[in-house]
Formats: C-alpha cells, sequence, structure tokens
C-alpha cells in the first residue's frame, strides 16, 4: 500500500502564505512566554529571527543597544544608505520593504564591493580578506548608514577602526558575522562603542538573520508611521 503524501493535508485545509507566517508567529508566542523578557519593539525582530532559524533558543543571544531601533527606523525614513558585507545580503533585501518605509530607496542604495575587481586585486596583492578592503571602499556610505553584517567579522573589526580612529558614526550596524575566527571579537568590541547596533553574542549569525533584522526593522518603522497617523 502507497503511503499518502501528506500534501494532501494541506490541500484539504488550504491556508495561504501569510496564513503560514501568521500561524508561525503565533506558534513563536506561545512557545516564548513574555516575549523571553524583549520589550516589544525589540521582540519584533527576535520573533522575526526565531522565524527565520527556527530556533527559539536564538533569544539568548540576542543583544540591543538602547538607541538601536530608534535610530534605525529614523535612518530608514530619511533614505539612508546600506551597506551590506555581502552579495547574498544584498539580494536578500526587499525594496519592496524598504520602499514601504521610504518610497525612495532604490538598488543602489544597497551597496556591496566585496565582488568589485578592485577590492579582489588588492586583497589578493596584500593576502587580506576582501571584505576589508570592500568596507574601505565603502566608508562614504558609512557615516549616518545603515551597515549589514552577516558573513565578515575582518569588515565588522574594520569598522570597528573607522569608529574609534577617524569618527565614522553609521546610524545602525546590525552586527552578525557567523564563524570561528575573529566573530566574538568583532561583535564584542562593537558593543563597546556607543554605536546603535543590533547584534547576536558568540559564533552564531549570517546573512539570513541579518536580513530578518532589517526586514523587521522596516515592519516597526511602518507601523510606528500608521499609529502616529491615527492619533492625528
Amino acid at each position: 500500500m502507497n503511503p499518502v503524501p501528506f500534501i494532501h493535508q494541506l490541500l484539504k485545509n488550504p491556508i495561504s502564505g501569510p496564513g503560514i507566517e501568521a500561524r508561525s508567529f503565533e506558534i513563536i508566542d506561545r512557545e516564548a512566554p513574555g516575549r523571553c523578557g524583549f520589550p516589544a519593539d525589540q521582540w519584533e525582530i527576535v520573533r522575526r529571527m526565531i522565524h527565520t532559524t527556527g530556533d527559539i533558543g536564538l533569544a539568548s543571544l540576542v543583544r540591543f543597544s538602547p538607541d538601536a531601533i530608534a535610530s534605525g527606523i529614523a535612518a530608514l525614513r530619511r533614505g539612508a544608505a546600506i551597506y551590506a558585507d555581502s552579495n547574498m545580503i544584498r539580494s536578500g533585501l526587499s525594496l519592496a520593504r524598504l520602499r514601504g518605509v521610504n518610497p525612495g530607496y532604490a538598488p543602489e542604495r544597497i551597496t556591496c564591493h566585496v565582488a568589485d575587481r578592485d577590492v579582489a586585486g588588492e586583497a589578493a596583492a596584500q593576502g587580506l580578506p576582501r571584505s576589508l578592503f570592500a568596507i574601505r571602499k565603502a566608508k562614504p556610505l558609512l557615516h549616518g548608514g545603515i551597515a549589514v553584517f552577516g558573513n565578515a567579522p575582518v569588515a565588522l573589526l574594520e569598522l570597528n577602526r573607522m569608529i574609534i580612529e577617524e569618527g565614522i558614526r553609521p546610524a545602525l550596524v546590525i552586527g552578525m558575522p557567523v564563524g570561528f575566527v575573529h566573530v566574538v571579537e568583532s561583535k564584542e568590541e562593537l558593543a563597546t562603542l556607543g554605536i546603535p547596533f543590533v547584534g547576536i553574542e558568540g559564533r552564531r549569525g549570517g546573512s539570513t538573520l541579518a536580513v530578518a533584522t532589517l526586514h523587521a526593522l522596516c515592519t516597526l518603522a511602518t507601523q510606528s508611521e500608521k499609529e502616529g497617523g491615527e492619533k492625528h
């Protein structure tokens, strides 16, 4: 006797993509009582990260600076430049979500230089990671911009140096590089610099989490704008 494929259960009880997402969030809220101690705005971001990974335990590693959400929303509303440490992040960010906050967002407002020929050439010549020279090339975008890291701890370390030595002040740093070398150090240093940031402690991170964080921030920005409009 052939087994009955499980997909038939879905076909008998249809549910849309948005419906599945809403049900997922209901499950997360049920299995994470008290929002894991996060205030409502931070929980919007943490919950999206949990949804991305399927791991409620991730909540214990997420860290916010006190001004991260307010500064990030303000930056999105003014259409701040976004620097991504990988083209995976650049491709994963939704222009529709960004334009929901600021209609002026366009592909050229999201920059990644890691695959640029001059960056690759310099990295090969000096025997250092491309991410280092990529973020140096992006320096004009970083002051007042949003810097998103899901892959390259060396790039985050170089941004930290720019903050300390050159006075660069990003509006928000999403600091979630993943891996085993220089990862923990890059995140720990960032947390000491007085810059608005959202990060993940330890070795965990990745492009999907970084993208989820910025998307959740877009949701918060549009929600707060609607609430402000209703009050008026």
